[in-house]
C-alpha cells in the first residue's frame, strides 16, 4: 500500500460474506481505510450487487463503488469443499461479516462456533433486517421494511399526502456505518482490552429508530405521535424548502435563534423579532404559516444564486438543493475532493464518492473499483492458502470456486 492510501486498519484482514446493501457498505469503509477485505461471491452467479442499479456497457456502476477495495473470490459455501476452504480463510481473518437469514451459515457448517474453532478471535458480525431472534427474525427484510416500520416513513411527506420512503437505502446506508462503529469497538475489546472474539447482532431496523430522534420517549411521557408535517419541523421555524425567481430551490433551517432574527431581518420583517414566542424554536413552529409567507414571498422574487449570496452575506443558513450534476460542480465540493476520480480497469476514470473520514496521518483511499468475479481467487485461495493447482481446478470444473 503506498503512503497516499495507507489507513489506519492495514493488515486487518476482513471476510465480506454478504450482499445487497448494509453489510458491503460496512465492508467497503473497512477497506477504504486500509483493511483487506476478501469478497465472497457465488461462484456461478456472482454477487447481487452485480446486476443491482445502473450500468454501462453491460459494466455495473454500483458494484464498482461498494466493492472497491475488495478482493474477490468465487466460492460456494454450500458444498462442504467451499465451506472447508471458507473456514480455512476465516482462520486468517480478523472480521467476518454476513448478511444470511438467521441459521444459514449453521446450515452450512460455518456458524459462528465453526468459525472459532479455527480462530478464537474471530469477530462475526451478523447484519439482518431484524436481527438474530424475536418473532421476525426469520423474515426476508430489506431497508424498505425498516424505513416502514421504524416510524420513518410516517413522519415523511406532506401533511395530506401518503407515507413517504426515501428514493435510495437510507436504513441500508445508516446501518452500514454503525456496522463499522460496532466492529471497531469489538476490536477494541479484543486488542485493547485482552479481550477475545465475538459476536455483533445489528439489525437494519434499529439504526434508523435511534437516529429518529425522541419519538419513543415523547410517546412514553406525554403520549404525542409525530405526524407528517412536509419539510417543515415541529423544532423550529422558519425552515422549509423555497421556490426562486428562476424555478429553483433553496432550503433554510434556523434551529438557532439568532440565525432565525438575521433570516428575518434579511426579508424585511423585523418587527416579528420582538414577539414573545419567536425566542422559542417551538414556539416559532407554531407560527410557520406566517414565517413562510414573510420568507417565502421575499425568496420568490429573486434568483437562487441571489438568495444565498444575500443569506451568505447575512451569515444566515441556506443551502441550494441540488441535483447530482450541481452537487460534482459545486467549490466547496471539489476543494474537499468529495467526489473524487479513479482508474477501474473496466471503464477507465471513473467519479465517485470519496472516503468518509478525513484522517490526517492514515487517510486511507481508493486503492481499486469493484473487481470481476474471481478475479483473485487463484491469488487468495492458492499463493495463499497454499490450495494447490490441480485442486483448484478440479473445484472449478464442479462450480464450487470460480
Amino acid at each position: 500500500m503506498t503512503d497516499e492510501h495507507r489507513g489506519p486498519l492495514t493488515g486487518l484482514r476482513v471476510i465480506d460474506v454478504s450482499t445487497i446493501l448494509a453489510a458491503p457498505l460496512t465492508c467497503q469503509l473497512l477497506g477504504d481505510f486500509g483493511a483487506d477485505v476478501i469478497k465472497i461471491e457465488h461462484p456461478r452467479h456472482g454477487d447481487g450487487m452485480r446486476t443491482h442499479g445502473p450500468s454501462r456497457d453491460g459494466v455495473p456502476l454500483w458494484w464498482k463503488m461498494i466493492s472497491r477495495n475488495k478482493r474477490t473470490v468465487g466460492l460456494y459455501l454450500g458444498d462442504p469443499d467451499g465451506a472447508e476452504l471458507f473456514l480455512r480463510l476465516v482462520g486468517t481473518a480478523d472480521v467476518v461479516v454476513e448478511n444470511f437469514r438467521p441459521g444459514t451459515l449453521e446450515r452450512w457448517g460455518v456458524g459462528y462456533d465453526a468459525m472459532r474453532e479455527r480462530n478464537p478471535g474471530v469477530i462475526l458480525a451478523r447484519v439482518t433486517g431484524f436481527g438474530q431472534h424475536g418473532p421476525y427474525a426469520g423474515r426476508p427484510a430489506f431497508g424498505t421494511l425498516a424505513e416502514s416500520m421504524s416510524g420513518f416513513a410516517h413522519i415523511t411527506g406532506q401533511p395530506d399526502g401518503p407515507p413517504t420512503l426515501p428514493p435510495f437505502g437510507l436504513a441500508d446506508g445508516i446501518a452500514g456505518i454503525a456496522g463499522v462503529g460496532a466492529v471497531m469497538m469489538a476490536l477494541y475489546e479484543r486488542d485493547a482490552r485482552g479481550g477475545s472474539g465475538q459476536q455483533i447482532d445489528l439489525s437494519i431496523i434499529e439504526p434508523l429508530v435511534t437516529v429518529l430522534g425522541p419519538q419513543p420517549i415523547v410517546y412514553d411521557q406525554l403520549g404525542e405521535v409525530q405526524q407528517r408535517q412536509g419539510n417543515r419541523s415541529e423544532n423550529n421555524a422558519p425552515r422549509n424548502t423555497y421556490r426562486t425567481k428562476d424555478g429553483r430551490w433553496v432550503a433554510i433551517s434556523t434551529s438557532a435563534t439568532s440565525i432565525a432574527e438575521r433570516v428575518l431581518r434579511l426579508v424585511g420583517h423585523p418587527e416579528v423579532i420582538d414577539e414573545p414566542w419567536f425566542s422559542s424554536g417551538a414556539h416559532r413552529a407554531e407560527h410557520a404559516d406566517l414565517l413562510d409567507t414573510y420568507v417565502g414571498s421575499w425568496i420568490a422574487e429573486r434568483t437562487r444564486d441571489e438568495v444565498v449570496e444575500a443569506f451568505t452575506e447575512a451569515n444566515a443558513a441556506v443551502a441550494p438543493v441540488y441535483d447530482v450534476a450541481e452537487l460534482m460542480e459545486d467549490p466547496q465540493v471539489q476543494a474537499r475532493d468529495m467526489i473524487t476520480t479513479v482508474h477501474d480497469d473496466d471503464l477507465g476514470p471513473v467519479r465517485m464518492q470519496n472516503v468518509l473520514y478525513r484522517m490526517s496521518d492514515t487517510p486511507g483511499g481508493i486503492r481499486f473499483t469493484g473487481r470481476r468475479l474471481g478475479a483473485d481467487t487463484g491469488a487468495i485461495l492458492g499463493d495463499e492458502l497454499g490450495v494447490p493447482a490441480e485442486d483448484l481446478a478440479a473445484l472449478r470444473k464442479r462450480d464450487v470456486i470460480a
